[in-house]
């Protein structure tokens, strides 16, 4: 089968394309035809050996598809031959990516994709509406009614974080350029400020002079000093990209106002948060409430030419999506 793939850690001129042998699936797991797959910054962590986790070689890159079950295991009951499916946790951990034409899934990490969604969409948008649905309710506990503050809030991750707030009820005060103004009033932010305003936080507490619920840094900008004291009491600050930031904590702005940090990345996201994760997403990508920005559609042959654009930041506000199975 067709298989972007690499032998090595490295640069992205690593990547190769050409024929692998097709997997078999075990007992519980689905074989699926892969119609698109994703491709996102931590796929180039991975492959680089920025984020050290297990790699079997020959490995395939990437870990988000869309595409139509193929054959499924003895012990899979939920999925048939011909189920459109989905799936964002693939390519780490030991497990083989999806960009290829051919790919096994745990069938407890494979999705219905619902009926009428875009496939392209929905691979565009798995990672990052996961992402950010992760950072808003698992770990910020955000309820109806607060207040968020989203940093890159027109970034891939920042918007969907705006999008998913303020679909929940929340008030989102959104940072970003003064060019995504307009996109980011657009998902629903009731307040835009630009990151390059002098003394954003001033800013951002002037506009909340009880102080934000939750504060959610899309940008990896990770400004502790500045970020914890636009929070209210027992405000929460979730830290989620940023991987090489030398953040300074101020301890007394945090405990003495009943303040939290939590980090988490969604490759440690635990089963069931994925499946709620998922779950809540593709409503909102059925709905049409929640869509990519910009998306571009590649040949599987441009695998390379994806991972390179993401790290030199060719591919900002865009979501790179590899065709595997043209139509």
């Amino acid at each position: 089968m067709r298989s972007a793939y690499i032998e090595e850690l490295g640069p992205s001129d690593i990547i190769r394309h050409g024929e692998l042998p097709e997997p078999r699936p075990g007992p519980t797991d689905v074989l699926v035809d892969v119609e698109i797959a994703a491709v996102n910054h931590v796929d180039t962590f991975v492959r680089s050996g920025a984020w050290r986790t297990p790699v079997p070689f020959p490995f395939v890159v990437g870990r988000d598809l869309v595409g139509t079950v193929a054959a499924t295991g003895p012990g899979v009951p939920d999925f048939a031959d011909g189920d459109r499916v989905w799936c964002l946790s693939m390519g780490h951990a030991g497990r083989q990516g999806v960009a290829a034409e051919r790919a096994v899934v745990p069938a407890d990490r494979l999705y219905h994709l619902p009926e009428g969604v875009d496939a392209v969409d929905a691979a565009a948008m798995a990672h990052p509406g996961a992402t950010a649905y992760l950072a808003l309710f698992t770990h910020g506990r955000m309820r109806p009614g607060e207040t968020v503050v989203v940093i890159g809030a027109a970034g891939n991750v920042g918007s969907a974080a705006v999008t998913l707030a303020v679909n929940a009820g929340a008030r989102v005060i959104a940072v970003a350029a003064a060019r995504d103004t307009e996109y980011c009033r657009s998902l629903g932010a009731d307040v835009v400020i630009d990151y390059r305003t002098p003394d954003v936080h001033r800013r951002i507490r002037d506009t909340v002079p009880a102080g934000a619920d939750l504060y959610i840094d899309a940008a990896g900008r990770n400004d502790l000093e500045d970020s914890l004291e636009v929070l209210t009491s027992r405000g929460r600050l979730v830290l989620l990209a940023g991987m090489n930031t030398r953040a300074v904590l101020p301890v007394g702005a945090l405990y003495l106002a009943d303040r939290s940090i939590v980090g988490f990345a969604i490759s440690k996201a635990t089963i069931t948060e994925l499946a709620e994760a998922a779950g809540h997403v593709g409503r909102l990508v059925a709905a049409g409430k929640l869509r990519p920005r910009q998306r571009e559609l590649l040949p599987l042959s441009a695998a390379a030419t994806a991972h390179r654009d993401l790290e030199s930041g060719n591919g900002a506000g865009r979501r790179f999506l590899l065709q595997v199975r043209p139509d």
